[in-house]
């Protein structure tokens, strides 16, 4: 017998596979406080992170990205060949031109001829990817699609910003996406911006606003965040914008099966179980162990839901995070 939901399914998308990468370097919050000299446990309060990984400072994030993309295909047992399209996902560009998906392309040896192309909506980029890729599949214009977000934060922390710079790890993850039936797909996706939070959380350079003939200085290229401002901002609209997303989906926070959040903070997930009402059991959270990874944060937390076996067919999943603009966005699977 199947669900109410089944016909309400908006775009048919399965994800068939799904993957991650690390940087091999383990950084403990015990190294840090010796690091930063603080005392014993101090980040590791401070920060809710047991450790993180950071990437040394050679290191490729292209070549971080096409582990993922291969992880992912062996986990599905699907080869190279059958990638029609590589959709970057990253809220950090391997350089401004050309994009980061053919960086991503070469590094990892796909065919040639293979399309590719960036989307960046920061944190919540591979929320905005997945919608893309269910209209290109839905148009019959692509028929397998590989979403890869990589990050490598480590590369922009100030460390005389501590609210910022304790959170921070780096990684790569990936989903592999189909058209699917009817009976797989999204019920319902939201996505929204308030400018007025445009300056809460940046990188000044990288673009046109600063660079060599416009002016800059090297603390342009560091991460910059009004932490308790951006906090209290998001905070004032999440419950609103949570409750016109299940609206939307039809369905009520009980139906949900899985709820996968961006990792953005302790301080976040705690608001995501106190003041959104998450169940524990129902949460996703990888941040002790793995740090705020932005763009690649929520489909790390996602490919953990599938090798735990809380992905499953017929059991709804949301998908949600906040992230610089300020935007929130989400997304109602039906796996």
């Amino acid at each position: 017998m199947g669900h109410a939901w089944e016909s309400a399914v908006t775009a048919g998308l399965k994800i068939v596979a799904t993957g991650i990468a690390l940087p091999e370097n383990k950084v403990s919050s015990a190294s840090l406080d010796a690091f930063l000299h603080k005392p014993s446990g101090y980040v590791e309060k401070r920060s809710g992170i047991a450790w993180r990984y950071h990437a040394a400072d050679d290191a490729s994030q292209a070549e971080l990205a096409a582990r993922a993309l291969h992880n992912t295909l062996q986990a599905g047992s699907l080869s190279p060949s059958s990638i029609d399209l590589l959709i970057c996902a990253s809220a950090i560009a391997v350089q401004a031109l050309p994009c980061s998906a053919i960086h991503i392309l070469k590094a990892a040896k796909m065919p040639v001829g293979v399309a590719g192309f960036d989307i960046n909506s920061s944190c919540v980029s591979f929320i905005s990817a997945l919608e893309v890729a269910a209209g290109l599949l839905n148009t019959g214009a692509y028929r397998r699609i590989a979403i890869v977000s990589a990050d490598i934060a480590s590369r922009g922390i100030d460390w005389n910003h501590e609210e910022s710079s304790l959170i921070f790890g780096d990684g790569a993850a990936c989903a592999i996406v189909e058209r699917g039936d009817r009976k797989s797909g999204i019920l319902a996706s939201l996505i929204e911006m308030y400018p007025d939070g445009s300056e809460l959380c940046e990188i000044r350079a990288g673009g046109t606003r600063c660079n060599p003939r416009a002016g800059m200085n090297d603390s342009d290229f560091l991460f910059h965040m009004q932490g308790k401002s951006l906090f209290r901002f998001a905070s004032s609209l999440i419950e609103d914008y949570f409750a016109r997303l299940l609206t939307k989906s039809g369905l009520q926070l009980a139906d949900i099966h899985t709820v996968i959040p961006h990792q953005a903070s302790h301080l976040s997930l705690e608001h995501m179980r106190k003041r959104l009402r998450v169940p524990e059991s129902a949460l996703i959270d990888v941040y002790r162990h793995c740090g705020n990874q932005v763009a690649a944060s929520i489909p790390t937390a996602l490919h953990e839901a599938v090798i735990s076996g809380r992905f499953t067919a017929g059991n709804p999943a949301l998908l949600i995070g906040t992230a610089a603009g300020l935007t929130l966005a989400g997304m109602v699977l039906i796996p």
